[in-house]
């Protein structure tokens, strides 16, 4: 069983803990990710790693409630335990050797971001980021965002907070005014990744993509998140999570995601339903 030593809602569709994991903690890296069960009968989903402390041996898993899992997940409250927590899984992001870089974040894909960017700041790396949300409502890290940045730009869809448009905007007038990024990280929606590749392709700028959104199992035997990198098949959960962007089918990788979009969004109705009874 592992502790939940803090939790906090970023905004209202996302909330924020930290899991008392000592072992996970001790061999986390930037880019990785957990396994989770929140009870003895509970589905595994992985959630990437957010964060962590190896001195308070703790790790920080951002989640957004958009299935039954992270809302039982989301009714559990500090000091009250989960099931199973395992990892560190996956391929860290490779930060080795970088001098200046522009990270792009998209909604939650920021709460993955962001270690990297503190990763990055902490061996003197030059970080650029751009965030970009929906809305004013939807936004979340700013501030740890802001203490890890050189330079930190902030899009709404609306213009309610930050420059209205969309990530791509800012990052390719950065690059037509002549910043030299010795690469861009992208982590968002698969949408948003697939136009941030766009934009730096015809640049020849070196572009990573974290194919996360597409993970279900965590461990590449259930094939869920199969894709075609570079025209040879790889699972983001074993071969990444991290992927030259240049080289991943987007096209095909979005059409995967949408396959279970039904069954979740009923086992999530179902869950809701299960807790509106309790309550009562």
């Amino acid at each position: 069983m592992y502790r939940i030593v803090d939790k906090k809602a970023l905004n209202p569709t996302v909330t924020m803990m930290e899991i008392e994991a000592p072992l996970v903690a001790h061999k986390a890296q930037a880019g990785q990710f957990i396994i989770l069960r929140v009870d003895a009968d509970g589905e595994r989903i992985p959630l990437t790693i957010a964060g962590y402390d190896r001195a308070q041996g703790t790790v920080r898993i951002i989640f957004q409630i958009v299935g039954a899992t992270t809302e039982k997940l989301n009714h559990k409250n500090k000091d009250e335990y989960i099931a199973d927590f395992v990892g560190p899984l996956g391929r860290p992001t490779k930060l080795d050797g970088l001098k200046k870089v522009c990270i792009v974040g998209g909604g939650v894909g920021c709460a993955i971001a962001l270690p990297i960017a503190q990763a990055l700041h902490a061996q003197g790396c030059e970080v650029h980021t751009i965030i970009g949300f929906r809305n004013r409502d939807l936004l979340i890290l700013e501030d740890e965002f802001a203490a890890c940045s050189d330079h930190l730009t902030i899009m709404t869809d609306d213009g309610s907070y930050g420059e209205k448009g969309v990530v791509t905007v800012p990052l390719k007038a950065a690059i037509e005014a002549g910043e030299s990024y010795d690469e861009v990280i992208a982590i968002g929606p698969l949408i948003m990744m697939k136009f941030v590749v766009a934009t730096t392709r015809p640049f020849g700028v070196k572009t990573t993509v974290s194919m996360n959104p597409i993970m279900i199992d965590g461990t590449g035997m259930c094939g869920g998140c199969r894709l075609t990198v570079g025209g040879q098949t790889k699972f983001a959960c074993v071969d990444g999570p991290d992927f030259d962007g240049f080289e991943v089918d987007f096209d095909e990788a979005m059409r995967r995601g949408t396959m279970y979009r039904d069954f979740e969004r009923h086992a999530y109705e179902e869950t809701c339903n299960l807790f509106a009874k309790e309550a009562n």
